[in-house]
């Protein structure tokens, strides 16, 4: 089970995939740790979340 990002709900709300510009939801990583999932359908992609700051750069992304 995911573990939500320690943000609040207005600031949540504005995070986008910054390749894609699709939505983001909580999600868990292969390590268990926390990441943020693109709900694109053509090209899901995850996105880190260190020391609780999500980490929305492409390079550090990986294929869903």
């Amino acid at each position: 089970m995911s573990t939500p990002l320690p943000l609040d709900a207005w600031a949540r709300d504005l995070l986008r995939c910054p390749v894609t510009g699709a939505t983001l939801v909580d999600g868990t990583g292969p390590d268990g740790e926390p990441e943020l999932h693109s709900t694109d359908p053509v090209r899901p992609l995850a996105y880190p979340v260190r020391d609780g700051i999500p980490v929305l750069l492409e390079s550090d992304a990986r294929p869903l």
